[in-house]
């Protein structure tokens, strides 16, 4: 990242709390927090709410330095594309060199402190978790190739599991399913995106799979990987993490997803130019409610386990 206009500006605005907000991205922070929480409260083990709460803070740190970090790097991509191009960095409210700072203070204060409220099993996934995303995906994959979001995705589906080694100290299968379900479903999540959003990435030269392959081919594999999806969902719903109210939410949210992959899989170039990728932007939209929905089971299931109401389904675990 040396984009020359990036620093000539960054000190012409100066910064507010909101803006060193946004360089952790809040909107990601989020998922990861919302995530690493039921993995939390998912794991057999109870946890002193004291930890808990110090564990969730130090994994919601440790996702804003990713962030920061991530904003730090692709400052000159930002500063083209229309979606980004109000972040701090390249609107000029932080200094590139400031954002390194802060992320990589942030990345070591948040692993060494997860650490010492946890165990070094959590600290180290969330450190490995923080290069992945800083250094794999952004700095190498996401301008490499057009498998930048299949490979980088593993950086979003590690929360669930660091939440659950903050209360076991392991990994089970239930963890690397929760991680599973959210590897699978970011590619078809932001291939919708990149559809109705391409000429930002045009723009940038980022080569996702709509610019490099098309179109077309983008649907095809988000049909593909949206029925894979499918299977590792209902999965869960056979190991101890599930039950009969995750596997009802599994199948329904998963009977419409699968129908939206279908309708944007089998549109033309024309009607998809007609309407605005409406399609697309509905598949989009409930790809969020999708994620969201499917850990609220899970969460779900956990309560009722709590008070002896839960209801095992039998199978994997």
């Amino acid at each position: 990242m040396t984009d020359a206009s990036i620093n000539s500006t960054s000190t012409a605005h100066e910064a507010q709390f909101g803006d060193y907000f946004a360089l952790l991205k809040p909107r990601v922070m989020t998922l990861v927090v919302f995530t690493a929480f039921v993995g939390l409260l998912a794991a057999p083990v109870a946890v002193h709410p004291f930890v808990g709460f110090c564990a969730i803070l130090f994994i919601a740190v440790g996702g804003g330095a990713s962030g920061a970090l991530n904003m730090w790097y692709d400052a000159d991509i930002d500063a083209v594309m229309k979606r980004t191009a109000r972040r701090p960095i390249p609107a000029g409210k932080i200094a590139p060199q400031e954002a390194l700072a802060i992320g990589v203070a942030l990345s070591g204060f948040s692993v060494v402190l997860l650490g010492l409220a946890t165990n070094w099993v959590a600290a180290g996934l969330l450190a490995f978790t923080i290069f992945f995303y800083a250094v794999v995906y952004t700095m190498w994959l996401k301008r490499w190739t057009p498998q930048n979001i299949v490979i980088g995705g593993a950086a979003g589906a590690f929360p669930p599991m660091i939440g659950w080694a903050a209360a076991t100290g392991g990994i089970a299968v239930e963890s690397v399913l929760m991680f599973c379900l959210t590897f699978m479903w970011t590619p078809p999540h932001f291939w919708a995106l990149a559809l109705f959003m391409r000429s930002d990435y045009d723009k940038a030269e980022v080569p996702m799979l709509t610019v490099t392959h098309g179109r077309p081919a983008t649907r095809a594999h988000i049909l593909a990987y949206t029925v894979l999806l499918a299977v590792l969902a209902l999965a869960l719903a056979f190991t101890d993490v599930g039950g009969p109210v995750y596997l009802a939410v599994a199948l329904v949210l998963n009977a419409l997803f699968l129908k939206g992959a279908f309708a944007i899989w089998r549109r033309d170039e024309t009607a998809a130019e007609a309407d605005n990728y409406l399609a697309e932007r509905r598949f989009f939209k409930l790809s969020l409610l999708y994620l969201f929905a499917h850990f609220g089971a899970i969460l779900v299931e956990a309560g009722l386990d709590r008070f002896g109401l839960g209801l095992s389904l039998g199978g994997l675990t």
